[in-house]
């Protein structure tokens, strides 16, 4: 029989990326999100049906009980009376409209405040209850208020000016309510979480989790197939059969809610005030497009792990047509479209227009082996339509500050959308091309698109949302902003002796809290205390 005992066990998950930073209005990595979704509570949670449209499904975390108002403009949580911060303050009504004032504040800069436009106020008719006030009736509406944004503590955070506040929360320790308590962070190397003892709703059932940083894709496996670590969630076609054959290990495939892109920056990086020398040319990014076969690419770096991409959204979402129209790969119809914008064929194999080569560089991630392949794969075809291209291979932390100074000519990006398809707003919308912290780094601006994924977000009926999205989808798409690579599966490697609990599509690590080592399965680290 198996002996559970609460609180005991350790996890190491092994990661090619350090967080960028742990305050959650601005975590923009994977990392980050995964670490400050266990140190911090939503309202409520997205259930493992990933439904996003009214309340059915959503988990209660710090709301216990939740009404509508009859008109539907309003939403009254009711908190729960034992939540508690971790430096043991009660968590308040108070911390929720302060929360909501900084994830809007555009002097801040939170990247999903352009998903919170609905929301007009919150007010709080007494400490335990928060009153969230909406501009418009929307399917999302409880989603944006309970799952947008991890509420915080306005008595840590709320002396500080919103400037003064984006400078100061690298240095400032994590407190929240969450199952997990902050212990450590050595940046670039482990961030390492504890057992909050008497959290209001349950110990956790592990003692640490520890996110152990290693730079290579390579050594990251290797440290998993070693025991050293318990879990690695981004596991290529030969980790997976090396792991199969390892009785310690079980490997674990989902539909993954990752997507990865070439994006082509629209402003020419070394004056933003001017257009891109060459991809402010709907036609030009068309014609590289067309130059790429993605679904050779595809299979070449992942066999089966992965699909090409389809645009700016994923297969798993119940409003994508997976059968958007796409760029269709043709190499000859690639090199007749340069002809016609007068980019001659050059004595080396490279166009040229008007005395300018037809070159460029491809921003890199260092720590992705996957997005390497696919760039050396993208150099090579490429070239087979005359433009020679260059990888510019960069530290994670270096790769992700050029992206947000705009830093690039073309770039190999990803997006971890959650469980929502509106987290396109904050990728792709010309608002986050402009704000401060929006994520569309390219500077992609098409207001028939935006005005599409308005009316997707609001239509209230399932398919009409669903024909909005699609046309908007193939909108971006016939517009180039980027190469659509690929949409990587979810493939876990995890230690055959960590007991997991329900796995969420977008979000592996939702239920880690719930997660456990039985008494007789531990081995040595499993049994240090702190």
């Amino acid at each position: 029989m198996e002996h559970r005992l609460a609180g005991a066990g350790t996890v190491v998950i092994v990661t090619t990326g350090d967080a960028d930073i742990l305050f959650p209005p601005l975590v923009a990595s994977t990392m980050g999100r995964q670490v400050t979704e266990q140190i911090y509570d939503y309202l409520a949670e997205v259930g493992a049906e990933m439904n996003t449209i009214g309340d059915a499904g959503f988990r209660p975390q710090l709301a216990r009980t939740w009404a509508w108002s009859p008109d539907s403009l309003s939403i009254s949580f009711r908190l729960d009376s034992m939540a508690r911060w971790h430096d043991g303050q009660p968590v308040t009504s108070d911390d929720v409209r302060f929360t909501f004032a900084v994830y809007t504040d555009a002097r801040l800069g939170s990247s999903t405040g352009s998903q919170l436009g609905n929301i007009d106020s919150v007010s709080t008719p007494d400490s335990l209850t928060a009153v969230f006030w909406f501009r418009n009736r929307t399917p999302l509406q409880f989603f944006d208020a309970t799952s947008q944004m991890q509420v915080l503590p306005r008595h840590v955070f709320g002396g500080m000016t919103p400037d003064s506040l984006r400078k100061a929360v690298s240095g400032i320790t994590p407190v929240g309510s969450g199952r997990f308590r902050f212990v450590s962070w050595k940046r670039g190397s482990s961030i390492e979480l504890g057992p909050d003892t008497t959290n209001y709703r349950g110990r956790a059932g592990l003692q640490r989790v520890i996110w152990q940083v290693t730079p290579s894709p390579v050594s990251a496996s290797t440290m998993l197939l070693a025991g050293e670590a318990d879990l690695y969630d981004t596991m290529r076609p030969e980790n997976v059969r090396e792991a199969a054959a390892d009785s310690e290990l079980v490997v674990a495939s989902f539909p993954g809610t990752d997507y990865v892109f070439m994006q082509f920056n629209f402003r020419d990086p070394a004056r933003r005030n001017r257009a891109h020398p060459l991809f402010a040319s709907r036609e030009l990014r068309r014609a590289l497009s067309m130059a790429v076969d993605r679904t050779a690419m595809v299979r070449n770096v992942f066999d089966s792990l992965a699909e090409p991409g389809i645009g700016p959204t994923l297969r798993v979402f119940p409003t994508t047509d997976p059968a958007i129209e796409q760029i269709p790969y043709n190499l000859e119809g690639a090199k007749k479209t340069l002809d016609s914008l007068g980019w001659r064929v050059g004595g080396d194999g490279i166009r040229e227009r008007n005395g300018r080569r037809l070159r460029f560089s491809i921003l890199v991630p260092a720590s992705s082996l996957n997005r390497h392949k696919m760039g050396v794969l993208l150099q090579e075809q490429f070239r087979g339509a005359g433009a020679a291209v260059s990888l510019d291979q960069v530290e994670f932390a270096t790769f992700s500050a050029r992206l947000q100074a705009r830093d690039f000519d073309a770039a190999l990006g990803s997006f971890h959308l959650g469980a929502s398809a509106a987290a396109v707003k904050e990728t792709w919308t010309s608002a986050a091309a402009r704000a401060r912290g929006g994520l569309n780094y390219g500077s992609y601006m098409n207001p028939v698109f935006d005005a599409l994924v308005d009316s997707a977000t609001s239509a209230m009926d399932a398919s009409a949302s669903r024909r909005f999205y699609s046309a908007a989808y193939s909108t971006a798409v016939a517009d180039a902003p980027a190469i659509w690579l690929y949409e990587p599966r979810m493939v876990l490697g995890i230690h055959r002796r960590i007991r997991t609990s329900r796995i969420r599509p977008d979000a592996w690590w939702s239920s880690l809290a719930d997660w456990y080592v039985a008494a007789d399965e531990q081995i040595p680290r499993d049994r240090v205390t702190r």
